[in-house]
């Protein structure tokens, strides 16, 4: 196939431009940065920790259990959604859904206070919701309107111009704590604007991006068990395509260490270091404008020496930064070990996707295939975050979490290298 427009790519590109803005503002800097404002043990109200369903936690401990739920919701959804996408044969109305749920969740958090603190986690969780529901319909038309030797370089753009766009927000939020120091309501506002960014810039995605004609679609069976049903024909697959196979366990098991690594790294920033928040937010527009050329330079990379042989560096290079991390004690020490995350982690997320779709079978069911790695990705994340809320709260100290990351990222990277393995035996004749 041909790789589509100009117009068309930049497009899809510009979905990652308008949602990223949630992966930073929300997930990484202002939203942890306030939720710890008014949940830590500074506010007397919640001095032995936060009261939920007649237990008290501790606060972020209790945000990566929040968030972990909504991983969890989605990865029981995404089946289901994909299915009835493919008998109804319009992705794109479902990556509406999912944009203006995920978009106007960020909003409501404008009325996030210590007052309202179960409101500001379910909005939390709708929010993260519907940033990664859109996620596995966005995902899944990077094979249709990329040709194999462009997937890469087009992913890669989708990475670059999130990140371009993400900054911008981040600078805009930052302007307003500036202009309004020692006030909530910059945050808040943020929020808001948060919100009408993603749904504004979507618009520009969903101009572009194509319906699958009536002659691709599906007939119609139980939309509610045949995505699990695809999934299970997937699964199905896998068995017989040993590189694949592989390649999924390994990205299952970096993935529990490079999702949370990204969703934790401002809240280690604030209580084991104890950074004020403008140096929070400094940090995470260092990581984010890392992570432009870091994307582009490991899928050139990628060209020259193959996309698993990549991969298989940039893992060894997490586990450098978690054992970094675990050591972590100055202010310099947080900005040079952000730097190397911000220097791989756009690269590792860019390039798994391409090399899955590399990987795939010649298929028109892509949304089942990406349904499939999605979950896969979900379900990791779960793990992740759960394991490091729980050692947190077990032991007090954050940074033994930091250890069972460390493990996570050693056996993806001991799966990479058998799928090297399989890889060449593949070539062979």
């Amino acid at each position: 196939m041909q790789t589509a427009s100009r117009k068309v790519v930049n497009g899809w590109a510009m979905y990652d431009w308008a949602n990223s803005v949630y992966n930073l503002v929300i997930t990484t800097t202002f939203f942890p940065a306030y939720f710890a404002a008014v949940t830590g043990t500074q506010n007397q109200a919640f001095k032995d920790g936060v009261p939920l369903f007649g237990r008290k936690y501790v606060n972020t401990e209790l945000k990566d259990y929040t968030l972990a739920i909504a991983f969890l919701i989605i990865a029981l959804l995404s089946p289901i959604l994909s299915s009835i996408a493919d008998y109804k044969g319009n992705k794109k109305n479902f990556m509406k859904f999912f944009c203006y749920l995920g978009a106007a969740s960020c909003s409501l958090m404008f009325f996030f206070d210590e007052n309202h603190v179960t409101w500001g986690l379910f909005c939390f969780m709708m929010a993260g919701i519907g940033f990664y529901g859109s996620q596995v319909f966005y995902n899944s038309y990077l094979p249709e309107i990329a040709a194999e030797k462009d997937m890469d370089r087009v992913s890669a753009r989708g990475y670059s111009f999130g990140y371009i766009g993400s900054v911008i927000m981040q600078m805009i939020g930052f302007a307003l704590v500036l202009a309004m120091p020692n006030s909530e309501l910059p945050l808040k506002i943020t929020f808001l604007l948060v919100g009408l960014w993603w749904v504004g810039f979507a618009q520009i995605t969903f101009k572009v991006l194509p319906i699958s004609s009536k002659s691709d679609r599906k007939k119609r069976r139980n939309v509610l068990s045949n995505g699990f049903i695809e999934l299970k024909k997937v699964w199905d697959q896998l068995i017989h395509l040993p590189v694949l196979k592989r390649f999924l366990a390994a990205f299952f098991l970096y993935s529990m260490g490079v999702q949370t690594v990204m969703l934790v790294a401002i809240d280690f920033g604030i209580k084991t270091l104890h950074l004020e928040d403008s140096k929070l937010i400094i940090m995470a527009v260092i990581i984010q404008l890392v992570a432009i050329g870091g994307a582009i330079g490991i899928s050139r990379l990628s060209e020259r020496i193959g996309n698993i042989s990549v991969l298989i560096i940039t893992v060894m290079m997490w586990i450098g930064v978690c054992i970094a991390g675990y050591f972590l004690k100055t202010e310099t020490d947080f900005y040079i070990v952000g730097a190397f995350i911000g220097l791989i982690m756009g690269g590792i997320q860019s390039l798994s996707r391409s090399t899955y779709s590399k990987l795939m079978p010649e298929t028109k069911d892509t949304a089942s295939f990406f349904s499939f790695y999605d979950v896969t990705e979900k379900i990791a994340i779960v793990i992740g975050l759960f394991s490091f809320g729980f050692i947190e709260g077990f032991t007090g100290n954050m940074r033994n979490s930091v250890l069972a990351l460390i493990v996570f990222f050693a056996l993806g990277l001991i799966f990479l290298l058998f799928t090297r393995s399989a890889y060449k035996k593949q070539q062979i004749p």
